[in-house]
């Protein structure tokens, strides 16, 4: 399952990821982690030394390597070079899956022992210095757009993304690479409005959104949430002391963790696993087409000198059953 948790700034969605990833580490299921924020925190909120964190290898900074690896023997792609962010696989392509071991993961993902279990954590990397005024951090998040279009995974099994805040998420097809999507809101007017937002521009999309609302502090905030997104709110989450504990660098064991917050977890899952029945490979497979002509005709074909339209296979369709070349 694709599982991405958005919101604004400051919303608690890196704390609420993290929380959830270890949830399902503990549950026994794969687990891939992938901070795609520009603030580079999951690593820290999943018990990694800001040092480690640091040292994280960055997608970003392994775009060749990782579009080299996807293209396999694609004859619709004839270069990593004319590989954009959006560029759809077809025959010929390598897929990914979350269980195996592979050169992108080799490069990429980074091996986090958390308790009960163990995920893989790969991160976009830190927008620096070098990159202010010439860079734009979208760059770094295509190499986290190529994965999950690449990425074929089954029950069970769990890919799940920190998103960037607020609706940075739109300036790609991203937000439609996911089988649900989490968005954390406060119960204020900034909280609930990044929902709005987001609920709007998902609209026409067939995207599977759920509120989870944080820092819930009473009936008043459960009650303001509730008229606010209604039947969208999936569940809250007060205070934990839990929480406190980890973001001094001090976590507890998980199993410690309060009651209420383990079932709102709990919850969180059931939701995730019930959109599997929902899943329409045809149509996964039709947005990523629709965002690579997009950007192929924004901004792709002159930046590469190709025409991209020519990398989407009609006759493929990504799905459980495909196979790809070794």
């Amino acid at each position: 399952m694709k599982i991405a948790f958005v919101g604004k700034g400051g919303s608690g969605k890196t704390t609420l990821s993290s929380l959830f990833i270890r949830h399902l580490a503990a549950t026994g299921a794969p687990v891939v982690a992938i901070d795609a924020d520009i603030n580079q925190h999951l690593g820290a909120a999943l018990g990694l030394e800001e040092a480690q964190a640091a040292e994280l290898p960055a997608m970003g900074d392994r775009l060749p390597l990782i579009k080299d690896y996807l293209r396999g023997t694609n004859p619709r792609i004839t270069s990593a070079e004319t590989m954009i962010k959006t560029t759809p696989p077809g025959e010929g392509s390598r897929l990914l899956r979350l269980r195996e071991h592979n050169p992108l993961y080799d490069a990429c993902a980074h091996p986090v022992e958390l308790d009960g279990g163990a995920v893989r954590l790969m991160v976009t990397g830190p927008f620096t210095d070098a990159d202010l005024g010439v860079a734009c951090y979208h760059s770094k998040t295509g190499a986290v757009e190529l994965f999950l279009n690449h990425l074929v995974d089954g029950r069970d099994e769990y890919a799940v993304v920190d998103m960037t805040a607020g609706s940075d998420s739109f300036a790609s097809g991203m937000f439609t690479r996911f089988d649900i999507t989490f968005l954390v809101a406060e119960p204020t007017r900034k909280g609930v409005s990044v929902y709005r937002q987001y609920k709007e521009y998902a609209r026409d999309y067939g995207v599977t959104l759920r509120v989870v609302g944080n820092k819930v502090q009473g009936q008043d905030d459960l009650d303001f949430l509730r008229t606010e997104v209604g039947d969208d709110l999936l569940v809250t989450v007060g205070h934990s002391d839990w929480v406190r504990a980890m973001e001094k660098g001090r976590p507890p064991r998980f199993a410690f963790l309060e009651d209420a917050n383990r079932r709102a977890l709990r919850l969180l899952q059931v939701a995730a696993d019930a959109t599997y029945e929902l899943r329409d490979w045809d149509r996964y497979t039709r947005q990523m087409a629709h965002f690579h002509l997009k950007n192929a005709a924004s901004w792709g074909n002159e930046r590469t000198g190709a025409d991209l339209a020519a990398q989407i296979d009609p006759g493929f369709a990504l799905g459980e059953g495909v196979t790809a070349p070794a």
